[in-house]
């Protein structure tokens, strides 16, 4: 279907929902809302959908257990990135960032070399995939082993996302020194002694972590790919990481970093699972909070790429909200962060990737998905 007239829907724009707006597909691109001359489109009638844009997931981890479901079991890349590519989908997601980490077998994550095959394995299934998938690679600052990998996938085009991380323990998600050994403690099952010297060497690492982040800072920049910092935990912080270039603050621990980053122009992204549940797995900042003072600018799937949706239609009741508002949320707002423009609006000229959706049980689904205009969940119900 080269032209695709979608109608009777409750149609939310960048800022506002229109009742039974329509809105024509053209060629992979949204052509036009309420159009004049539609001869020769496909008529599908949405009524009793919501008809928004497709979600953008920055952040979303699930790649990895579908490489890795239980400890020790491995499935194909392949097959893994076909699972991720379906699942998303299915959530309503149409542009997702895969995260993978780089931490030298650090926090029980695989080796940097396995995750550069994953990550160009994300790129080469693009050919086959329903939706689009981009690679994010999370750097594990205080990995001395990392860089060269790094730099060499910036320069072969396959990471399109690129957010530092610094679990150095006294600061960030572990500020609490404790904490932290507690969660090494948890992942390693070691004894003292070991715990002590993980700690010890970490520490050591991280007094060339600067160096480090700003090669592959410059290198990213010139490459035109994307930078985020990981769990700011302090206006100084983000200083630094504003310097490198970056353009988001992922899960920022309190709301002075919060506050900081957006005062920089730096957007900020919160999980959805943490809507959801009501509270941050590490004891952070809760999302709601950030909503609720104004400094939330992208939501992402984080671990559970299907509670963007479920989080997304929440919070008009949970923060009074605009729906407009929540989704721009998982749309319009982490596509700009990224440096998308072509995408996250229901506007002529953008893409067509589009989710209309339905409520069972009191919860919202994904009924029908279009990448690029093409229908990848669901059946159109054509009106003749």
């Amino acid at each position: 279907m080269s032209r695709q007239l979608l109608t009777n829907a409750t149609v939310v724009l960048a800022d506002e929902v229109r009742q039974n707006l329509a809105v024509l597909i053209e060629d992979g691109k949204i052509g036009a809302l309420d159009p004049a001359h539609t001869v020769g489109a496909t008529v599908i009638d949405l009524d009793g959908h919501i008809l928004m844009p497709g979600m953008i997931d920055l952040h979303c981890d699930s790649l990895e257990k579908e490489v890795e479901p239980r400890p020790g079991v491995h499935f194909p890349f392949d097959f893994a990135c076909a699972q991720a590519d379906r699942r998303n989908a299915s959530a309503g997601i149409t542009t997702v960032f895969h995260a993978l980490s780089f931490a030298n077998r650090e926090f029980g994550v695989r080796n940097n070399e396995t995750a550069a095959q994953i990550g160009r394995e994300i790129h080469a299934w693009q050919a086959h995939a329903l939706i689009d998938n981009k690679f994010h690679a999370r750097f594990e600052v205080t990995d001395v082993t990392a860089l060269p990998i790094l730099s060499a996938l910036t320069k072969e085009g396959v990471i399109d996302l690129i957010s530092f991380m610094d679990h150095s323990p006294g600061q960030g998600q572990f500020r609490d020194i404790e904490s932290f050994r507690k969660y090494l403690a948890s992942v390693y099952n070691a004894d003292d002694a070991t715990l002590d010297s993980i700690m010890k060497q970490k520490a050591e690492a991280a007094q060339g972590a600067l160096e480090r982040m700003q090669k592959l800072a410059e290198l990213a920049c010139k490459s035109g790919v994307a930078i985020a910092s990981h769990d700011d935990d302090s206006a100084a912080k983000v200083k630094v990481v504003r310097d490198l270039g970056a353009t988001i603050s992922e899960f920022p621990i309190n709301l002075e970093a919060a506050r900081a980053a957006r005062d920089s122009g730096i957007a900020t992204l919160f999980g959805a699972p943490n809507i959801l549940r009501g509270k941050s797995q590490a004891g952070n900042m809760r999302a709601l909070d950030a909503v609720l003072a104004g400094v939330a600018d992208c939501l992402c799937g984080d671990y559970s790429p299907a509670s963007l949706l479920p989080a997304t239609f929440r919070l008009p009741e949970l923060a009074d909200i605009s729906l407009a508002h929540a989704v721009a949320l998982v749309t319009r707002n982490p596509a700009r962060a990224a440096g998308l423009k072509d995408r996250g609006e229901i506007a002529a000229g953008q893409r067509a990737d589009l989710v209309a959706v339905q409520r069972a049980g009191g919860l919202p689904h994904a009924d029908q998905v279009w990448s690029r205009g093409k229908l990848v969940l669901g059946t159109s119900r054509v009106h003749h």
